[in-house]
């Protein structure tokens, strides 16, 4: 079976696992999904370059996809839209494949992910516990393995908050790097279409196809380690047990990764966060949606949630003065932040002060959901990219933290969180190689070249006939030679996804370096050797394919 039309069957599978209709707004029928799936596989095999074949996506409910209702988690507020959002487009185009649209906080309204007509979404990881919001349901989607990419947005928090919650990658890129074209808006000017996956590899990889244009040049900085700017624990607030110490846990594995951990006065960020709400600027929520609020609730307010209806009202009353002293303090603010930021390349934070379940949000929707932002509100405010990634479990949950940085530093930021990933390394010798043909495949799960060196002189190379060439290496001690190979990095779960498309007669094994040590690597099934050329004495692949070229 073809690899899209096998991973949109297993999807459907694992949406009756889960069981968790909460997560869904609409879902495509499957006959119409398996039917695109047939068709990008067709079109995969006929040579078309589609690099997301394969891939399946999901988007917030408050993101144009044709073919299905718009509803930003209102059902009266429901339109069918004519064309895709340029992001839902972008993805589409790399040959991903569309699920479905997800639950939300109606209107993009909330960090918390329970304030929805269609349900509050729950935890991947605890039930009991809130997923996080807005984009509650395209986080857990992610999260439990029903596909690998989703789209949300983030104004407040909304792409990082729901990330830490559910263990994944949240990227939050440069605001307006991504078009919000045809998104609901919650505050347009603030508003930011971000990516979940479950590796940084495959959230910039879906970013990529999501950027319209050009991307800015990538700010300069003094040569040197990265600095990473850390706030005193004080300045951090209340956090949930054990928060702190997971915390400070990431910013020594970032140094032990050879940062340099710098100091930097938070107070500017925290004031700006809570002027996001409690200031004039949520006046903008009105602007976007509040004469439908308005009209609905006079008709009985059905199908509005009743917290993020009376956030949007109390809106409409803000004084224009208000905004404008406001805009002056926020000014002020900016300044004071970003020359904290000044000598850092990045910020490091928790994505949030902690997880409530469920039962306290109900209890305290307003108080609850404002703690979540304590973090996170400022950085669009800010017009700064960030990252949330996870950095480890406190009491069995995910644990996540926050790099934050310039305007268009966004790779910068995913290459600092990449520290924070679980690492391996990987011996290669063939096709693998920088430059040849399945390279792409290290680089797609996050690997980055450590050193080229040379194995241990126990191994024969023998040129198999294979499509693409390849070699295959094989172990055998005396007799043997040494054969050029690159060492890379990667992180842990990038090497599984490796392994699971596999070929044979590829195998890993352990491979001797001419240093002694050994590592992860591809040999050869030893019974696909029969007929191969031996090439040991070229001393690496790069030299046999030089030769065959003369």
């Amino acid at each position: 079976m073809s690899t899209t039309l096998r991973r949109i069957r297993a999807a459907y599978d694992r949406v009756e696992a889960v069981d968790r209709p909460e997560i869904w707004i609409a879902l495509r029928p499957r006959e119409e999904a398996e039917a695109e799936a047939r068709a990008i596989d067709e079109r995969v095999a006929a040579g078309a370059r589609l690099p997301l074949a394969g891939r399946l996506f999901a988007v917030k409910g408050n993101i144009d996809a044709a073919g299905l209702p718009t509803t930003a988690g209102c059902p009266a507020y429901a339109y069918e839209p004519a064309e895709d959002a340029p992001a839902v487009a972008g993805l589409r185009a790399a040959g991903a494949l569309l699920l479905g649209t997800t639950n939300l906080d109606q209107f993009a309204t909330g960090l918390v992910g329970t304030r929805s007509p269609y349900g509050a979404v729950r935890n991947a990881w605890d039930p009991a516990r809130i997923s996080g919001g807005s984009s509650s349901g395209s986080a857990v989607a992610v999260a439990l393995g029903v596909v690998d990419l989703a789209l949300g947005t983030d104004t407040a928090g909304s792409g990082r908050v729901p990330a830490a919650f559910n263990g994944i990658v949240g990227l939050k890129p440069t605001r307006g790097l991504v078009p919000t074209t045809g998104v609901v808006p919650a505050c347009a000017s603030l508003d930011c279409v971000t990516v979940f996956a479950r590796t940084l590899a495959e959230a910039e990889q879906a970013l990529a196809h999501m950027v319209t244009g050009p991307l800015p040049a990538l700010p300069g900085r003094a040569p040197g380690p990265w600095r990473i700017a850390v706030p005193p624990r004080a300045q951090l607030g209340e956090l949930d047990e054990g928060w702190g110490e997971a915390y400070e846990a990431a910013a020594r594995r970032l140094a032990a990764a050879g940062a340099e951990l710098r100091p930097l006065d938070l107070t500017p960020f925290t004031e700006a966060a809570a002027m996001l709400y409690e200031g004039a600027f949520v006046a903008e929520r009105y602007t976007a949606v509040g004469a439908f609020v308005d009209k609905a609730t006079a008709e009985g307010g059905t199908g509005l949630d009743p917290t993020v209806a009376a956030i949007i009202r109390a809106a409409r009353d803000i004084p224009a003065h208000r905004l404008f002293a406001d805009q002056d303090r926020l000014a002020a603010l900016r300044t004071r932040a970003l020359t904290e930021l000044a000598d850092a390349d990045a910020l490091l934070l928790p994505t949030a002060p902690g997880h409530p379940t469920l039962a306290e949000v109900a209890a305290d929707p307003l108080g609850a959901n404002a703690r979540l932002g304590r973090f996170t509100n400022s950085t669009n405010l800010f017009d700064l990219a960030a990252v949330a990634a996870p950095a480890g479990e406190v009491n069995g949950l995910p644990f996540g933290v926050m790099l934050v940085g310039p305007a268009h530093t966004d790779e910068r930021l995913t290459r600092i969180a990449a520290l924070l990933q679980p690492e391996t390394r990987l011996a290669v010798v063939g096709a693998h190689l920088t430059g040849q043909p399945l390279n792409p495949q290290l680089l797609a799960v996050g690997a980055r070249l450590d050193v080229t060196t040379t194995t241990a002189p126990l191994y024969r190379l023998h040129a198999l006939r294979t499509s693409p060439p390849k070699p295959g290496l094989e172990h055998v001690g005396e007799g043997g030679a040494a054969v050029e190979a690159e060492v890379w990095r990667l992180p842990a779960e990038g090497l599984g996804r490796l392994l699971s498309t596999l070929p044979r007669p590829m195998a890993l094994g352990s491979v001797h370096l001419s240093d002694g040590s050994q590592v992860p690597g591809f040999l050869c099934e030893p019974g696909a050797l029969t007929d191969a050329e031996d090439i040991t004495s070229h001393g690496s692949w790069r030299s046999y394919l030089s030769q065959l070229q003369r």
